[in-house]
């Protein structure tokens, strides 16, 4: 037992355990301001969590800048939402498993002349087979916590130049999953056997993890970022799985879960509710704050990782 793995059965805490498990049955507070004229940028926005998100945002009057893969139901969302709510719907076309889209869209959005008021990084994927980019990164990890982390990172001076925006990750209680941690040395999965919960634990601790060194450094700007569990809702994560994977889900499990219109409802409160005005660096089940798992509140890893974040996708410090 390593000395990390030490520290955190220290910090465990039955009693956040049992504030998960209340918190999980618990409806997201409802926010009834609106967002006219704002605008809202989402990615993964043509299915799941991501389109309840962007109709709820654009029924308050938001505009809106989706980031997709497919082109076609991009064009489709965009027709239904302008046509049905009047607002602005505009898209970016991208794989956010790649570097070189990751970098591409981060930049395009930088150089957009109006503000963006709302950034929500929902797009994701689960796998239960190791699958390789090609960049050689853990596809996992890719889409989840670097996209996320590099979009971030190029934005962070257009961001802090309006003075005030708000950037919600749509995170998990999955990330309890990596129990002890992250192993900085394989954050690839090539030295251990591959697990689908063991990868999508990792990635999304890496997500909060690195929501503390960005709340830390944008402090006071007005810039902030919290993580959102979404609930047990009903998505179409999974699908690049195998018959067996597909036909559990959609006979077992997605009979148990609930519709994204929760998670959208919290996203909206998140990205709109005055209260939440300055508060930065916070986990939330839906709408009520939690406290992650130990290695998720590791700051000296948090450090050690942004360092080899930094590395892994080429990004530069000014």
């Amino acid at each position: 037992m390593n000395k990390k793995t030490r520290q955190y059965i220290r910090e465990y805490k039955w009693s956040n355990i049992w504030a998960m498990i209340r918190n999980n049955g618990r409806n997201p507070k409802v926010c009834t301001d609106d967002c006219r004229g704002k605008l809202v940028a989402i990615t993964g926005a043509t299915s799941g969590i991501g389109y309840a998100a962007a109709r709820k945002y654009a029924s308050q009057g938001a505009n809106l800048l989706c980031v997709n893969r497919n082109p076609e139901k991009s064009e489709l969302l965009r027709r239904e939402l302008e046509s049905e709510y009047g607002i602005r719907c505009g898209y970016l076309l991208a794989d956010l498993s790649k570097l070189g889209d990751m970098f591409r869209v981060a930049n395009e959005m930088a150089r957009l002349a109006e503000p963006i008021d709302v950034l929500i990084h929902n797009a994701g994927v689960y796998l239960t087979k190791r699958e390789l980019t090609s960049d050689g990164l853990e596809k996992v990890l890719a889409v989840h916590y670097l996209a996320p982390f590099v979009i971030n990172y190029l934005l962070q001076d257009k961001l802090q130049a309006q003075g005030q925006a708000r950037i919600i990750m749509v995170g998990s209680e999955g990330h309890r999953f990596a129990a002890w941690g992250l192993r900085l040395d394989d954050l690839n999965w090539s030295q251990r056997r591959y697990t689908g919960l063991g990868s999508y634990g990792s990635a999304k601790t890496a997500q909060l993890l690195a929501m503390l060194c960005f709340a830390e450094r944008w402090q006071g700007s007005g810039v902030t970022l919290n993580t959102m569990h979404p609930g047990a809702v009903k998505t179409e994560t999974g699908q690049e799985n195998g018959p067996l994977y597909r036909w559990f889900k959609r006979n077992l499990f997605d009979k148990t879960l609930k519709s994204p219109h929760l998670a959208a409802e919290a996203l909206y409160y998140l990205g709109a509710a005055k209260e939440l005005e300055g508060v930065s660096g916070k986990f939330f089940n839906l709408t009520t704050e939690e406290e992650p798992a130990p290695p998720a509140k590791d700051r000296d890893t948090a450090l050690q990782l942004w360092d080899l974040t930094l590395k892994m996708t080429g990004l530069v410090e000014p």
